[in-house]
């Protein structure tokens, strides 16, 4: 009778840890887990305000409600964060990379300092996609691009580094319409550019419409900043009247560079990413979510109130859009080295 109740006895602890077992292997991944987003750049410039608006909403969208974090590990225009997300973040789906996408270009061009293969990356995502443009200090006194032609001396621009927008297009300009430019590089951000800017220590800047909008909303609205090239296979339609850099390339090599070295960039620009290696049904998961948020009507009414532009694209097309800049032909490869490096 006492073995008949022992036997019983263990029956039902077995039951109970194997239902503990199946309750415990069901738990979301994410429960109880922060989840990291690192930006590549200093603090209040629009890599930053992105990715803390999305952190403040995509946790919800996440199995298991995570919290998110974002952190700043700007330098050398992003690349470090870049190189330090494909070698030391751990692959788990806990650390998400934001840097600019303009570093893929600078892979194929052998830019020295990359450590990564950006084919290798997993894409979570873009939430906008940028339509570069060109604009000019009021101060400097031209207001056209003819006007600017004729200038003899150089306009300084505010630059991060080598595989920005901010320092390769203006470069780009040079090469191919003539534009008199000195890049200064070396600024951690869009943010220091503007204080720089706005002490007349430079007196133009190259970044995307969409952040320049929501960061640069004083110097927009005043007219301190003055919109003169667009940089996208069309114009924007906040941007009618601002010419589209092809319109003044006098040769099909120009066109071609302008398309390849500045319109590609956009769709590209301000990737979300996971170190090589993570999970896929992790990877699928936080796709989802982001693709989530960006539909969901909390953070629709924060990126409005912000004045933050949400034209998403899916981690499944951003990765098809990287792979594709890696069919650069070899001539126009060399001539890009050329003229950014």
């Amino acid at each position: 009778m006492v073995l008949k109740g022992l036997v019983y006895l263990w029956l039902i602890l077995a039951f109970g840890f194997g239902l503990s077992g199946s309750v415990s292997a069901q738990e979301p991944f994410f429960k109880g887990k922060t989840i990291r987003i690192i930006v590549g750049f200093a603090a209040g410039g629009g890599y930053d305000v992105y990715s803390r608006t999305i952190a403040r909403h995509m946790g919800k969208q996440i199995p298991g409600n995570p919290v998110i974090v974002v952190e700043n590990m700007a330098g050398a225009g992003s690349l470090i964060s870049a190189n330090h997300l494909y070698k030391a973040a751990r692959p788990d789906g806990l650390t998400i990379g934001h840097f600019i996408g303009g570093l893929f270009i600078q892979q194929i061009l052998g830019k020295s300092g990359i450590e990564f293969d950006a084919r290798r990356f997993e894409y979570i995502g873009v939430p906008t996609q940028d339509h570069y443009a060109t604009g000019l200090s009021r101060e400097s006194g031209i207001t056209t691009v003819d006007q600017w032609m004729a200038v003899k001396t150089p306009i300084k621009f505010g630059g991060i580094a080598p595989g920005t927008a901010t320092s390769d297009i203006p470069r780009l300009l040079v090469a191919t319409l003539g534009l008199p430019i000195q890049v200064i590089d070396g600024y951690k951000g869009t943010s220091q550019i503007r204080l720089a800017f706005n002490s007349g220590e430079v007196h133009g800047i190259n970044n995307g419409w969409e952040s320049t909008r929501s960061t640069w909303k004083n110097e927009v609205k005043s007219g301190k900043l003055v919109i003169l090239l667009q940089h996208f296979p069309s114009r924007h339609p906040e941007l009618s009247n601002v010419p589209l850099d092809i319109e003044f390339a006098k040769t099909e090599e120009a066109r071609k560079l302008l398309k390849v070295g500045a319109h590609s960039l956009g769709p590209t620009a301000r990737p979300f990413v996971l170190p090589p290696g993570t999970p896929k049904d992790r990877v699928q998961l936080l796709r989802k979510a982001f693709m989530a948020t960006m539909k969901d009507p909390e953070f629709v009414a924060e990126t409005q109130k912000a004045n933050l532009d949400i034209t998403p694209a899916d981690g499944a097309e951003l990765e098809r859009n990287v792979k594709e800049i890696f069919n650069l032909e070899p001539d126009l490869a060399a001539k890009l080295k050329e003229i950014l490096q």
